[in-house]
């Protein structure tokens, strides 16, 4: 049918986020863990304004707290806005197709947001490896959500001109 030629783009798209997100969230939780736990120690010798946040980032810059907040917030809902949008796309019809397109452009603009602080974190200079992992991600995964966001598009523009495709 003429109607779902771009379905397996949109599968392609969504399947490549929901890893992409999935990494993004663990590296973020495990940035979190690390922060928790040694925040007791590293932070006790801060001078006050820097002790009222609760998560003290031993490693990264003064962008890291930002980043793995975000990233975290960024991975967990473009996890989940993934794999309803692979069973949304699955349906393929007019309201699932349009609710798909709404949480992608949620879940891109929360994960530019994130990407910006990336980007800043990057400018500021030096962070570890798995900080730079997580930048890199965020950074790809920000591209390929707008590449899927395109094809969702796509997709609702060629089920309205063709109708559908379904009897």
């Amino acid at each position: 049918m003429a109607s779902e030629a771009a379905k397996p783009a949109i599968f392609f798209l969504l399947f490549v986020n929901l890893v992409l997100y999935l990494i993004i969230t663990i590296i973020a939780s495990w940035a979190v863990n690390h922060g928790i736990e040694d925040s007791r120690e590293a932070g006790s010798v801060l001078s006050i304004p820097a002790r009222i946040f609760p998560i003290y980032y031993p490693f990264g810059n003064m962008a890291t707290g930002h980043v793995v907040i975000f990233s975290l917030i960024a991975g967990v809902v473009g996890f989940t806005t993934s794999a309803t949008g692979m069973s949304n796309a699955a349906q393929w019809n007019a309201s699932n197709l349009y609710a798909s397109s709404a949480s992608s452009l949620i879940t891109w603009a929360l994960t530019l947001l994130a990407m910006g602080f990336a980007c800043k974190e990057i400018h500021i200079g030096w962070s570890g490896s798995t900080l730079r992992a997580l930048e890199a991600v965020l950074i790809i995964v920000s591209g390929t959500q707008l590449l899927g966001m395109i094809a969702i598009h796509a997709g609702i523009e060629e089920f309205s001109r063709y109708g559908g495709g379904r009897v």
